[in-house]
């Protein structure tokens, strides 16, 4: 069992409807010893792997990203969902499902900052249907760059993300998968890695 596994043990928590709450550690607080040890991993895994710069969505993304990017020594690219005021027409976008909120995003990237031909790692906390991860290989192809891996801290192993995303030939490497979790007992099984 790896220190995530672990932790998700600790201090998870199963809810109704195949979610997991992680918003003690990843999502509302973070751990930073927790992101430090998942950032050492995604370095260790993608060891050799030349990375330009690193991709996230916001929000919940951006902690890991900033973690593995000083790393790297690279840019932090993220996602923006929504508007704003200071955003410019001149922009990468497309369309990523929440599983969380249940609601689709527009989400999007300036232009300047993702280039033809740049190495880009994408990293996020959670890859369940894989509807963000779609959607930030959506953005990365439209820049031009070039996608070296995605880094997931928890992968959701009974829907079919992952799978999808490995058979079309993603380098997909998850710190935890799990294969099922149950409400009423609050039991979670993980994928046995052996990584």
């Amino acid at each position: 069992m790896n220190f995530l596994e672990e932790k998700i043990l600790a201090d998870g928590k199963v809810y109704p409807g195949n979610v997991l709450k992680v918003d003690n550690f990843i999502n509302h607080q973070v751990d930073i010893d927790i992101m430090r040890q998942a950032a050492c991993e995604f370095k260790r895994r993608y060891k050799g792997v030349h990375i330009d710069k690193v991709l996230t969505i916001e929000s919940s993304g951006i902690s890991i990203a900033v973690m593995l990017a000083n790393m790297y020594d690279v840019p932090v690219v993220f996602a923006k969902k929504g508007e704003t005021v200071n955003c410019t027409d001149d922009k990468y976008m497309s369309q990523a499902y929440s599983f969380t909120h249940k609601k689709m995003n527009s989400i999007f990237v300036s232009r300047p900052y993702l280039k033809k031909g740049e190495r880009i790692l994408i990293v996020d906390d959670f890859l369940a249907d894989g509807r963000a991860a779609r959607a930030l290989i959506d953005i990365v192809k439209q820049a031009g760059g070039e996608i070296m891996g995605l880094g997931m801290l928890i992968e959701k192993g009974q829907q079919k993300g992952g799978a999808d995303l490995r058979s079309e030939g993603y380098r997909v490497e998850s710190i935890a998968i799990i294969d099922s979790m149950d409400y009423e007992s609050q039991r979670i099984i993980f994928r046995d890695c052996n990584i």
